[in-house]
C-alpha cells in the first residue's frame, strides 16, 4: 500500500495543528458557527442529533492492520468503543467530544491517516473495487490511479469550494464492485484495441433527490492524461454548477441540463486549453505508483486437505465458505469477507474488539492489509486455503463469522434518524426489524442474492435507488414512512429502481419484504437472482401482493408518498 513520504506527512501534520487552533478559536467565542462550519466540515466533522460525527478517511478502503489498531484505539479512547464503516469506504464516529477531536487528528496523523476532505463541498474519498489487486477478472489494479487523484485532489485549492461536494470511483475489473456508474465521476479501466491502458470515463451520475446514471464521455482516454482531463471536468463543473440552489448544484444536474453531448464539448475544449501536458503522467509516474502496490510474496500452495474434509463434514463452516470467500487471482488463496451485519449491532459497526481482532488477523492470516467495502464489510484479500477453518473459528469467536453475504440481511443502511440531523426516519430499526424476520440461515441460503439498500432521507447515504429492493424513510407529520423500490442495481447493469406504491408504515417494513419474497420465490426459475425474476416478470404481482387487502394502510401512506 502506499506510503506517505515526507510531503505527506508535512501536509497533515500541519493540517492537524491549523485545526487545533480553529476548534480553541471557535469554543473561545472568538469564531462564529457560520465561520466555522466550512473549516470543521473540511476536517470531516458534522454536527449530528446528539454529538459531532466525525468521519475518517480511508483512501479507496484500504487499511494496514496498524492503521486498524489506531481505528480501534480511537474508539475506545475517544468514543463509546466502536465505529461505523460507511458506504464510501470510510468509518465514521459517532459521539466524540468537539473538543478532542484535535487530538483524535493527532492519533490519526501519527499512522498516516487524517480526515480531510471527507465533508463539505470539495472532493471526497475516492472509491475503488474492493477486490482490486486479487481479483481474477481484473484488467489492472485501479490503486495507483486512485492515489495518483488522491494525491492530486488533497487540498486542491480550485477545488476545495464547490458548488456541492464531488465522487469520484474506480474499477478496473470486468464486473463493477465499486458502483462506478452512479458517481459524479466514474473510470472504468480499459484497454483499446492496441492494448493500451486507459479508462472509459462516466460523468453525471449520482443518487439523492434526483437520481442519473453517469454518461459515458469518453470511451477511451489514456492513462497519461487522467489528471488532466479530470482538472478539465472539474473546472467545467466549477464554472457552470449552480450555487444558488443546493439541491440543483451535482454535476449531474449540470449534465443533464446541458446534455451529455454538450458538457463533453465543454470538456474537451477546456482539456485542450489547458496544455494537457502540464499534467501528463509519465510512464515513469506511473511505475512508481504502481510498485506501491506492488503484489506480496504468495507461497507455494500447500497440501488443503483438511480444509476439504471440514467444508463437507461442516454445514456451518460450508455455508461461511461458499457465501463469504471468493475467488483469487493466485492459485492456494481465496479473498475473505468479513460480514459486519450480524444480528443485533447496527450494520456497518464494528466494535474495538472486532477491530483489533481483524488487524490481528490481517497479520496472522494475510499480508497485514484489511480493505472496506462499500457494501458497509471488512475484506482480508489474501488468505491461504489452507488457513481457512482456523480463520473461521476466530472470526466466531469475535461474532465476525456471519456468513451472509450478499444475502438478504447483508443490507446498507445509514445511520438514519437515531443520529443523523437530516434523517426523516430511522433506519437501524427497520434493518433489526428485517433481520429479526429473516433469521433462518438456511431459508436466506435458499432465497440467495438480494441486495436491500435502505436510506432515512432523500439523501440517499444507503444506496436505495440501486438496491435490488430499496428502502427510503420518509415523513409524514411527524410520522415515519417507508418507500418502496423494486428492481435497482449497482453493477454493470446499472439501474434506478421503480416506485413500488404508497409508503408503508413502520411497524409493516419487514410484512413487505416477506410479501416481495413470497412473490419471488413463487415465480423464480431455477438458479435465478431475485434480480432476475422481477425483470422478467415486471413490479405488477410484487405491487399486488404488498398491497393486497390492505385499504387502510394504504389510504393512510398514500399521503406519505414521497
Amino acid at each position: 500500500m502506499y506510503r506517505y513520504d515526507d510531503y505527506d506527512q508535512t501536509l497533515v501534520d500541519e493540517r492537524v495543528a491549523q485545526f487545533r487552533d480553529q476548534t480553541a478559536r471557535f469554543l473561545a467565542g472568538e469564531l462564529s458557527e457560520e465561520s466555522f462550519r466550512p473549516l470543521r466540515l473540511m476536517n470531516g466533522v458534522y454536527l449530528q442529533r446528539h454529538a459531532p460525527m466525525l468521519r475518517v478517511a480511508i483512501p479507496y478502503g484500504l487499511l494496514s492492520s496498524r492503521q486498524m489498531r489506531m481505528l480501534a484505539t480511537i474508539a475506545e479512547r475517544y468514543d463509546r468503543g466502536y465505529g461505523h464503516f460507511s458506504t464510501r469506504q470510510n468509518i465514521q464516529y459517532n459521539w466524540p467530544q468537539l473538543e478532542r477531536i484535535p487530538d483524535i487528528l493527532a492519533d490519526l496523523a501519527s499512522v498516516q491517516m487524517h480526515a480531510i476532505q471527507t465533508s463539505g463541498n470539495c472532493i471526497r474519498n475516492t472509491t475503488c473495487d474492493h477486490l482490486a489487486g486479487v481479483a481474477p477478472d481484473e484488467i489492472a489494479d485501479p490503486r495507483p490511479y486512485c492515489e495518483i487523484i488522491r494525491q492530486w485532489s488533497t487540498l486542491h485549492p480550485e477545488f476545495s469550494y464547490l458548488p456541492r461536494k464531488f465522487k469520484i470511483a474506480f474499477t478496473g475489473a470486468s464486473n463493477d464492485r465499486a458502483a462506478v456508474a452512479v458517481h459524479d465521476v466514474g473510470f472504468y479501466v480499459v484497454r483499446n484495441s492496441a492494448g493500451e491502458l486507459g479508462f472509459r470515463v462516466l460523468v453525471g451520475g449520482g443518487q439523492g433527490r434526483t437520481p442519473h446514471i453517469g454518461s459515458i464521455i469518453r470511451e477511451f482516454l489514456p492513462e497519461a492524461d487522467l489528471m488532466s482531463y479530470t482538472d478539465a471536468i472539474l473546472r467545467v463543473y466549477n464554472r457552470f454548477g449552480r450555487r444558488d440552489n443546493k439541491f440543483k448544484a451535482r454535476i449531474k444536474i449540470l449534465v443533464n441540463a446541458l446534455g451529455a453531448q454538450k458538457f463533453t464539448e465543454l470538456v474537451e475544449q477546456e482539456w485542450r486549453d489547458s496544455d494537457p501536458a502540464k499534467l501528463a503522467l509519465t510512464a515513469a509516474d506511473i511505475e512508481r505508483m504502481r510498485a506501491h502496490f506492488a503484489a506480496p510474496n504468495y507461497a507455494e500452495p500447500t497440501d488443503d486437505s483438511h480444509i476439504r474434509a471440514w467444508y463437507q463434514a461442516n454445514d456451518a463452516f460450508r455455508r461461511w465458505v461458499d457465501r463469504n470467500t471468493v475467488t483469487h487471482r493466485v492459485p492456494g488463496y481465496r479473498a475473505v469477507m468479513i460480514s459486519l451485519k450480524a444480528r443485533g449491532p447496527a450494520p456497518g459497526d464494528a466494535t474495538t474488539a472486532q477491530m483489533n481482532l481483524v488487524a490481528d488477523l490481517a497479520d496472522d492470516f494475510g499480508f497485514g492489509e484489511i480493505r472496506v467495502t462499500h457494501d458497509q464489510n471488512l475484506l482480508l484479500p489474501d488468505v491461504a486455503v489452507g488457513d481457512l477453518f482456523d480463520l473461521w473459528q476466530r472470526l466466531k469467536a469475535g461474532q465476525l463469522a456471519t456468513a451472509n453475504i450478499g444475502l438478504l440481511t447483508d443490507l446498507i443502511c445509514c445511520p438514519g434518524l437515531d443520529f443523523c440531523s437530516l434523517a426523516n426516519a430511522g433506519s437501524i430499526p427497520i434493518a433489526n426489524q428485517i433481520n429479526a424476520r429473516f433469521d433462518d440461515i438456511d431459508y436466506l441460503h435458499d432465497i440467495g442474492d438480494v441486495k436491500i439498500k435502505m436510506s432515512g432521507c432523500m439523501n440517499a447515504c444507503g444506496h436505495h435507488h440501486v438496491g435490488h429492493i430499496g428502502i427510503l424513510g420518509v415523513d409524514k407529520k411527524g410520522e415515519e414512512f417507508y418507500q418502496l423500490t423494486l428492481g435497482g442495481s449497482a453493477e454493470n447493469d446499472t439501474a434506478l429502481g421503480e416506485r413500488l406504491g404508497p409508503a408503508i408504515d413502520k411497524h409493516g417494513v419487514a410484512d413487505a419484504i416477506s410479501d416481495l419474497i413470497d412473490v419471488y420465490v413463487e415465480h423464480r426459475h431455477e438458479d435465478e437472482r431475485f434480480l432476475d425474476t422481477y425483470r422478467r416478470i415486471g413490479i405488477t404481482p410484487f405491487k399486488a401482493r404488498v398491497y393486497a387487502e390492505k385499504p387502510a394502510a394504504i389510504g393512510v401512506a398514500a399521503h406519505a408518498t414521497h
